[in-house]
């Protein structure tokens, strides 16, 4: 009896807690017919952060409690505003689900100012089939339409069934689906990770978890976060099964509670007002060759200098062009897509080295149109942003046909007659990093992370002087 009174008083102080940091509760429908809706639980001191919730249930069902509405409490007390999306099931048709999220995401966005949410800072969490929903979400969607951040509770990575969770690959797929050796690819998302793309996750799973085993679902994930150097973690319990979720019982609860709750302190967005800094360019702003780049290439150091006023993201794309014609035209690339949609009031374009090689200046005589068509589309539809043209660090070495002499010669040139034009800024990093040949890795094109760091110190002096 008196076990049960304990347990009674509990649950309803678990309740009161939960009405005590909810705001408000409301209900959004994604579709016309209400079969897609999002339950939100706005809390009482909002911090801007959201979360999208996606239950599991093997793509044939949602488990709404443990894996939904259960919560609504913890994220709320802790200011985060959180929606549990009922998403429509695929039967086949992959597309459903994936546009209810992707919906969803979108519909906090807009709703922001209202919900007193930062867009920049709008999370999805999803389980088991929920997981590869959100993992989908993460690394399937356009710029507007991807979360900024994922938290994935033993997910569904894979979508070949002898690996993962048979029925879930099904029901996404389809049978005939499941025949085609490209689709299963494609959705198994552990392959479908971009660098500085897509966003930093959490997994968090079950060693004994037999339903989707980890090595080969969140275990996948991880490793190919941490290959591409993105920011990703990963918490292995040493039991707990399959669709612990919630529940209390779970011998490592709190534990699991606890390694969130830290990950996501340590994840906090950027200011809703803070000046968005798009680093544009080739293996030189990715970070090639160096370890981690997400967080020691020049943008991220860039980042750091700039201080919290600024929200400076990667777009670099190793080996590509400016030149429409070159081998691999940037303006071609996803990142060239995200770089428009983030509507940035800073751009960084540092493009030209790739260009130089003989096989793609054979058409140079296109590289000022190229450049004045980037040019253009970042100010189409009224924008304004500060566009500086940046020219190419030195090549200290002939690598890959790569011509110093060229860029000299002809690229640089072109730079600053584009810039005139145009009234834009120009940082001539080929004269201010001209002394910096022993901060560049073996092949001496790219820089080291010492390099990224001269590099960011000298976009950043540069930036402040000529505000």
């Amino acid at each position: 009896m008196k076990k049960t009174l304990t347990l009674v008083l509990t649950v309803c102080l678990s309740i009161l807690t939960m009405q005590a940091q909810t705001a408000r509760k409301l209900t959004v429908n994604l579709t016309a017919d209400g079969k897609a809706n999002i339950v939100g639980y706005l809390p009482q001191r909002p911090t801007g952060k959201a979360v999208v919730g996606c239950p599991g249930g093997g793509y044939s069902h949602l488990s709404m409690q443990n894996e939904g509405h259960d919560w609504a409490g913890y994220f709320n007390q802790q200011g985060i505003a959180y929606f549990v999306l009922t998403y429509r099931m695929p039967n086949g048709d992959r597309t459903i689900p994936m546009s209810d999220a992707q919906k969803a995401i979108r519909t906090v966005r807009d709703s922001a100012d209202v919900w007193h949410i930062n867009p920049y800072d709008v999370g999805i969490m999803g389980f088991s089939a929920g997981g590869h929903l959100a993992s989908t979400v993460s690394t399937h969607s356009e710029f507007a339409e991807r979360p900024n951040f994922s938290i994935l509770f033993y997910p569904v990575i894979s979508m070949n069934e002898k690996e993962t969770h048979k029925g879930s690959c099904v029901n996404f797929l389809g049978a005939e689906g499941q025949k085609d050796a490209k689709l299963i690819k494609a959705f198994s998302n552990q392959h479908a990770v971009i660098r500085h793309l897509t966003p930093p996750a959490i997994i968090l799973t079950a060693n004994d978890d037999r339903t989707v085993p980890p090595v080969t679902n969140g275990v996948a994930f991880y490793s190919a976060m941490r290959r591409q150097g993105n920011d990703c973690a990963l918490y292995i319990y040493p039991t707990g099964g399959h669709g612990f979720g919630f529940r209390s019982s779970f011998t490592y609860h709190y534990q699991m509670l606890n390694d969130l709750t830290n990950w996501l302190n340590n994840h906090q967005g950027p200011k809703k007002d803070a000046v968005r800094v798009a680093c544009i360019g080739n293996s030189i702003t990715d970070g090639f060759g160096i370890d981690m780049a997400t967080q020691q290439g020049y943008p991220a150091q860039l980042q750091r200098l700039l201080g919290s006023g600024y929200h400076v993201k990667n777009f670099g794309v190793s080996s590509r062009t400016l030149l429409n014609k070159g081998d691999f035209p940037y303006q071609n690339e996803l990142a060239w897509r995200d770089a428009l949609a983030f509507q940035p009031d800073i751009v960084l374009i540092k493009l030209g080295t790739n260009d130089s090689k003989p096989e793609n200046w054979q058409y140079g005589e296109g590289y000022q149109d190229d450049l004045q068509q980037m040019i253009d589309k970042l100010q189409a539809d009224g924008r304004k942003p500060r566009i500086v043209l940046c020219t190419p660090i030195p090549a200290f070495k002939p690598t890959w046909n790569i011509s110093d002499s060229v860029i000299v010669n002809a690229i640089t040139p072109i730079i600053y007659k584009v810039a005139k034009k145009n009234k834009l800024q120009v940082i001539d990093l080929h004269t201010l990093y001209a002394n910096d040949g022993d901060k560049m890795l073996k092949d001496a094109i790219h820089p080291d992370a010492k390099g990224a760091r001269r590099m960011a110190e000298i976009i950043a002096a540069e930036l402040k002087e000529k505000k």
